[in-house]
């Protein structure tokens, strides 16, 4: 094959492909089995690789990802990004839409077509299309200026990397990147328990920031489009220009409805407040937006959204069903937590069985018992958890909740620690809840992250006894895990590298991964300065330790009694053996001093960072992080839905910073 002859065969397939992938991902009509689809991909790649002088950027194979991104640079948006106002109110829907139409009498306007379309639970990004072609995507930051990330938004096969029909000069499309529901359950399945994400949401962000473009691919994100500006007709209204995006290649969702008057927006409100849960993602309102987009300037906005549109979001749903039983889990710590089971009931678009009661004073302040009936709530549509009792359908045959006396899992009698409300089991070293805990923990992400050991795997090592510690994970031999239930060479030799990749982890994570009782990760760090190698914390009295910044008394009796334990040294002993990190000679290097002296709490959804990112940010500079509010706390970022800590925040007189200020601080 010549150059002339790969090229033209390079156009077709890359036309093919663009057409099965808009018919699997727009139109959900797949024609091709994956396995099909994944060949005419191969060939694509095999023929690129081959002549690489045609590669393109906007070549379908440039979607699988693997550049790796050291920072994200900073775009201003040619226009601001505002967030919307929030209502959950059909109420303060009418006092807009009443509003709306006193300003636009005041502009000599009579007509006042809205768009009703369902909010996308996901997170908002720009594109920019320069003669058709994807130049950049941008998260929405501030508002004001977001983060260059086209090398993950690249990865998403629903974002066209050439708009159908082609655009002249520059186009911008807006929308919101989102995980669909069997994507969100696989990846987290794929994950250890404890490292699990709460939502789809929180998944995405996280996505959208990783520096692995690989990864990011993996991710499996989709995009939906709700913006179109760079027309040469600007006049066109914002119905019209959904039809532009979806003729362009994009994703509309398709359920949008153009409303005359007030009925029209409360029976679309009405009528998906049932029908969303069938959708194949997460939907938590309806935004409301005026069609005349000629009018919007006109309108303005105030210092944060725009007064031609709002969103409405759907309350909490609730349900009622019946206390079968209250069962007990046993954490990694050995704390003793109280499960509902429930009647299978359906709620927010699953069926729910079970929900946590938190601890024993929760089950009191309740007021529970089984057989109860009891009305449930999904907390952000997510976490379901009981939040009252019918007690005028209580039953006659109702029995209390009996607190138990010896641990579920082993056997052991329950103790109780001084001063707190729930009980836990004290055999650390043999009970199996415990130990597959701490292996759970030692694994996660924000630990020593081996990705290949998830939960089904670490139960059976556990039960086999395969695994007594997680030092035992480290003299794992791949004839023991191939006779494992569902693991075959592959999957060995898959969690025998990750777990050789472990051993690179630095000891300030090692400590973290551990799990000794109140040492997260802000702990770990302070402990791993003042104390640069495990024979130094084994070392270190109660007054040293104590000393330290944020440690304190408490902290300082937990580390010094887990270390002292016989089976601690025993662990660590074989750690050291494995070639783990068990100390370090690096010391923390100062980008400068902006924060020097300064306890800092972030809550609330950041645009620009993972939580994680934002407090390196502060550490690099001096400043230490804190999860809970006092009158001590130096300052308080807070994002988007920030809750009681901003509150307490504001009542305790704390400096609060938004995303912005507190970027304009680094």
């Amino acid at each position: 094959m010549d150059i002339i002859q790969a090229a033209e065969r390079i156009a077709e397939l890359r036309k093919e492909i663009e057409c099965h992938n808009h018919l699997y991902y727009i139109d959900a009509k797949p024609e091709l089995s994956d396995y099909e689809f994944d060949k005419l991909l191969q060939q694509l790649v095999d023929i690129e690789r081959q002549f690489p002088d045609l590669v393109t950027p906007e070549s379908p194979s440039q979607r699988v990802g693997g550049a790796i991104t050291k920072e994200f640079v900073s775009v201003i948006h040619r226009e601001p990004m505002l967030s919307l106002s929030n209502t959950y109110s059909l109420g303060e829907v009418e006092e807009f839409y009443n509003r709306l139409k006193k300003l636009l009498a005041l502009e000599g306007v009579g007509e006042q077509e809205m768009v009703a379309e369902l909010k996308f639970d996901g997170v908002a990004i720009s594109l920019l299309y320069r003669d058709g072609l994807l130049v950049r995507g941008a998260t929405r930051g501030d508002g004001m200026q977001g983060d260059d990330i086209t090398v993950n938004i690249r990865t998403i096969p629903t974002i066209p990397l050439k708009l159908r029909g082609g655009a002249d000069g520059e186009v911008e499309v807006r929308g919101e990147v989102f995980m669909r529901k069997e994507d969100f359950d696989q990846l987290n399945e794929s994950r250890p328990e404890e490292d699990r994400f709460a939502n789809p949401r929180n998944a995405t962000a996280g996505a959208l920031k990783l520096q692995d473009s690989a990864e990011v691919a993996r991710r499996k994100m989709s995009f939906i489009a709700y913006y179109l500006k760079g027309l040469s007709d600007e006049s066109i209204t914002h119905f019209t220009r959904l039809d532009y995006l979806e003729k362009f290649g994009f994703s509309t969702g398709r359920h949008y409805r153009l409303c005359r008057e007030l009925k029209d927006i409360n029976e679309f409100i009405a009528e998906w407040s049932e029908q969303r849960w069938m959708l194949p993602y997460e939907t938590d309102g309806v935004v409301l937006k005026l069609n005349a987009v000629t009018l919007r300037d006109k309108l303005g906005a105030t210092a944060k959204s725009p007064r031609w549109a709002i969103a409405y979001k759907y309350p909490a749903q609730q349900a009622q069903t019946v206390l079968h039983d209250v069962i007990f889990q046993v954490g990694r710590l050995g704390s003793i937590t109280p499960v509902a089971e429930l009647e299978p009931v359906q709620l927010a678009g699953s069926t729910v069985s079970r929900s946590t009661l938190h601890n024993f004073d929760e089950i009191e302040r309740l007021g529970l018992m089984i057989h109860d009936r009891v009305i449930i709530e999904k907390s952000g549509e997510v976490i379901p958890k009981v939040i009252s009792v019918v007690l005028e359908a209580r039953p006659s045959d109702v029995l209390p909740v009996v607190v138990p006396s010896h641990c579920p899992e082993c056997g052991t009698p329950l103790a109780k620690r001084e001063s707190e409300v729930g009980y836990h089991c004290p055999n650390e070293e043999e009970c199996p809840a415990q130990i597959r805990g701490r292996v759970l923990h030692f694994a996660s992400r924000n630990a020593m992250d081996i990705k290949s050991l998830g939960k089904a795997l670490v139960d059976q090592l556990v039960a086999i006894k395969l695994v007594k510690d997680v030092g035992d994970l480290y003299f794992l031999q791949e004839p023991q895990l191939e006779s494992l239930e569902r693991m075959g060479r592959k999957s060995a030799q898959n969690l025998l590298r990750a777990l050789d990749e472990s051993r690179a982890q630095n000891y300030e994570r090692l400590l973290y991964s551990l799990g000794i009782r109140h040492v997260g990760r802000a702990t770990a760090r302070q402990l791993s300065q003042a104390c640069p190698s495990l024979d130094a914390l084994i070392l270190a009295t109660e007054e040293q330790l104590s000393n330290i910044a944020d440690i304190g008394p408490v902290v300082a009796r937990s580390v010094i009694g887990y270390v002292a334990k016989p089976s601690a040294q025993s662990l660590f002993q074989k750690l050291g053996d494995a070639g783990l990190q068990l100390g370090t000679s690096a010391s923390t290097v100062l980008i400068n001093s902006n924060f020097e002296g300064l306890t800092v709490l972030f809550t609330g959804a950041l645009d620009r960072y993972t939580r994680n990112q934002a407090s390196e940010l502060v550490i690099e500079r001096g400043g230490r992080i804190v999860e809970s509010v006092s009158k001590k706390t130096g300052l308080v970022v807070a994002g988007h839905d920030a809750g009681s800590k901003l509150d307490k925040a504001l009542k305790l007189g704390v400096k609060v910073l938004s995303e912005g200020e507190f970027e304009g601080m680094l």
